[in-house]
């Protein structure tokens, strides 16, 4: 594997040697030599770049005018957009040289497709919220993101420094299991920004109705065992459990998360830090199996191909709805952003538990939420205003306030143990706005359990990993409902196409069957792009030549 800067081919010199004797031809033969050699020498192979930490400024000059982008998520809640707005504003009345244009997007896939189209035209916004898998990518570019360790130390603008003009945290300040989340590579390329998990949230009196009791801890078997049968029917085709001609016991919302939870929770393979692709075995293999069976009965489904769980569970036609602890608001019959219209509406009790778990006694769940990273910019003075800005927004009243939206906790322990925060967790259920109470009970669930929370290796092509995982979930229920048969035959072609189309199987590594293998991921645009334009000069370059000795010969046959 080629380092950054070693010359992949050699320039053949002879020809250079040859020309160079030919005068004025020569000249440009090997100008044009010298250019695709110093090009060649910019590249590396992919994902192999190595970072050099950011030079903070001495001083941050306050004389100077500076306009950066903030790219961040919005799920259509105008809370959530008035808090970013009144970060800014109280930003830059901080900060009057500073002025942030912030632009929303309503998916983060949409934020990284962006970015990666907009490396090639040296566009990136200088903040952006984004996961860390997708950094990873980022980074195949050189020095596109800034490593954060020399900032965070820094003692004037660094995490609580001496020269920042708001109450910054210390470094120590933020929960370290969420900080280490934003690591890899040997630096820190993020700061994290909110944190949530998935909970499972249940429709306790269609439950109780079948004669089950909810346990302490959720296990997939009770899950499943409700689920089965919550399918049952009267004569005229009505469930039973709600009398209705709808009914999905058990909808998860992202299947990714689902796979990588079940496997972790077996001790399972998914992949290692290098990189290496061990998804594909006999344990996933039993778990599609297992889920297959279960869609048969009509018993599972998903988010992807029957909508929002929290939409089904409200009309009473779900028992378990699996989202993450950030869309509590929008669970539960008195759910502040209900979807549907209240006729449809039917009234039961909400239980918001963990995910379902192989072992109890020893739970697992998945950690995730947004994080931070700021891009390099050749001015080093732009990006030390994109790290105070972006700093700004682990202040105390950005971060209690974002929590508060949704099913959120905040990152540092400077929030968390404030009077305000801990007045707002104590008053769950006084109403159904603020105070709603499944939401705070999401909450207080990844509270309790950040000890239990994991998370996945990030490299270049993670994201794609992740999205494998989901999609063999997803082809699964797909082709049961297409009364297609799953068996043996079955999960292996399904492994080789999943493998193929996340581009698993490339860059030598071994294929789905052995479970194990590198993966890089797809190359970006502007990678493309410096490939192709090498590839065009080297044929330029062969023809010229080519056509020298030609005319050479020509003329010693004369």
């Amino acid at each position: 594997m080629l380092k950054s800067g070693q010359i992949p081919w050699t320039i053949p010199w002879q020809w250079i040697s040859r020309e160079k004797r030919r005068g004025r031809a020569g000249k440009r033969f090997v100008g044009a030599g010298i250019l695709v050699c110093s090009l060649l020498g910019l590249t590396g192979c992919h994902g192999s770049r190595e970072s050099n930490a950011f030079e903070i400024p001495p001083e941050f000059d306050e004389s100077r005018q500076y306009e950066i982008t903030f790219w961040a998520k919005n799920d259509t809640n105008k809370t959530q957009t008035d808090i970013y707005e009144k970060a800014i504003n109280d930003f830059e009345s901080l900060y009057p040289n500073i002025t942030v244009n912030l632009r929303l997007y309503t998916d983060y896939g949409k934020i990284y497709n962006d970015v990666i189209t907009n490396i090639a035209t040296d566009t990136t916004p200088n903040v952006c919220i984004t996961y860390p898998d997708h950094i990873a990518t980022y980074l195949t570019g050189t020095n596109l993101v800034v490593p954060l360790e020399g900032l965070f130390a820094d003692e004037k603008y660094g995490l609580g420094g001496s020269e920042v003009r708001f109450d910054s945290p210390k470094e120590e300040e933020i929960i370290p299991k969420f900080l280490e989340e934003c690591a890899f590579g040997g630096h820190y390329y993020a700061i994290p920004y909110m944190r949530s998990t998935e909970a499972c949230y249940i429709n306790k009196t269609y439950v109780e109705a079948m004669g089950y009791t909810l346990p302490d801890t959720l296990t997939w078997d009770f899950v499943w065992e409700v689920s089965e049968a919550a399918t049952a029917r009267d004569e005229e085709g009505n469930f039973l459990v709600n009398g209705q001609q709808v009914m999905i016991p058990f909808i998860y919302k992202s299947t990714d998360n689902m796979m990588i939870q079940m496997l972790r929770q077996k001790g399972a393979d998914y992949s290692t830090e290098a990189g290496d692709i061990l998804l594909f075995h006999d344990t996933t293999r039993a778990l599609l199996m297992d889920i297959a069976e279960h869609v048969k009965t009509g018993a599972f489904s998903t988010f992807k191909i029957s909508s929002y769980p929290a939409n089904f569970l409200n009309a009473g036609q779900c028992i378990f709805a699996v989202d993450s602890t950030a869309g509590a608001t929008w669970m539960g019959t008195n759910a502040p952003l209900i979807d549907i219209s209240e006729d449809k509406l039917v009234e039961f009790e909400t239980a918001v538990m963990p995910i379902p778990q192989f072992e109890p006694e020893n739970p697992k769940m998945i950690s995730q939420g947004p994080s931070v990273c700021i891009f390099n910019k050749e001015d080093s003075q732009e990006v030390l205003a994109s790290w105070l800005f972006a700093q700004y927004l682990l202040t105390n009243d950005v971060q209690i306030a974002y929590s508060e939206t949704e099913g959120y906790v905040p990152v540092t322990s400077k929030a968390r143990e404030t009077a305000e925060y801990q007045d707002y967790l104590s008053r769950g259920g006084e109403d159904n706005g603020l105070h709603y109470d499944v939401k705070i009970r999401a909450a207080k669930l990844l509270l309790d359990n950040v000890d239990h929370t994991f998370v996945t290796p990030v490299f270049n092509g993670s994201a794609s990993l992740r999205d494998a995982a989901g999609q063999l979930i997803e082809s699964t229920v797909k082709s049961v409902r297409r009364k297609q048969t799953v068996d043996d035959a079955y999960i292996e072609k399904l492994y080789s196409e999943t493998a193929s189309l996340y581009r698993l199987d490339q860059a030598g590594g071994q294929g789905p069957s052995s479970g194990a293998g590198a993966e890089l991921g797809p190359l970006p645009r502007i990678s493309v792009i410096l490939l192709a334009s090498l590839a065009g000069a080297w044929v330029l370059i062969l023809l010229y030549a080519l056509s020298l000795q030609i005319r050479e010969r020509r003329r010693e046959n004369r």
